[in-house]
């Protein structure tokens, strides 16, 4: 299906590069969000942060954030209690649910790791940062996933925390 057509965000000659290494773009109506910026990754994205790239350091020097008090670890483990630290709460399911936001973590078949992050908009599309390219808006999380160059695997945990209209205004568990 690919980007839609007369979106005025649309990026112009980068279009077939990322389908190209995310070809589930193909089968997927997406379009582009924003323009490259290399500030903030996918995780920093999900998390609502633009400021910073979010990542456990795992290379001496690299320039990353990761909440305080969780290992830094590349596991789904590590990944979850980083959303919990801004309210998330793992739930079963990916489906829309009014006043609540959602991200979905993908992780590699192959190594089991993290690779990835989305968050569902209001609508019940979701947005994904790719690597340090242009933010997207895709309307089913399949759209990024699978297993080749840049695709991200599959979804492993999604997690869920009241919307920014109900977050102040009340006192949420899952339980």
């Amino acid at each position: 299906m690919g980007p839609d057509e007369g979106d005025p965000t649309a990026v112009t000659g980068d279009v077939g590069d990322y389908e190209a290494q995310i070809p589930n773009l193909t089968r997927h109506k997406w379009r582009c969000a924003s323009k490259k910026d290399p500030s903030y990754n996918c995780i920093a994205w999900a998390a609502g942060d633009t400021t910073r790239n979010w990542w456990p350091p795992s290379h001496l020097g690299a320039v990353t954030y990761w909440p305080p008090g969780i290992l830094a670890f590349e596991t789904l483990a590590a990944f979850i209690q980083a959303f919990e630290t801004l309210g998330y709460e793992v739930c079963d399911h990916p489906g829309l649910e009014v006043g609540m936001e959602k991200v979905a973590i993908f992780v590699s078949a192959r190594t089991g790791a993290p690779t990835h992050a989305a968050r569902q908009l209001p609508s019940g599309q979701w947005t994904s940062k790719l690597g340090a390219g242009i933010d997207i808006v895709h309307d089913d999380l399949e759209a990024v996933g699978g297993e080749m160059a840049l695709e991200f695997g599959s979804v492993a945990a999604v997690l869920v925390r009241p919307g920014p209209s109900t977050r102040d205004s009340m006192t949420w568990s899952r339980q």
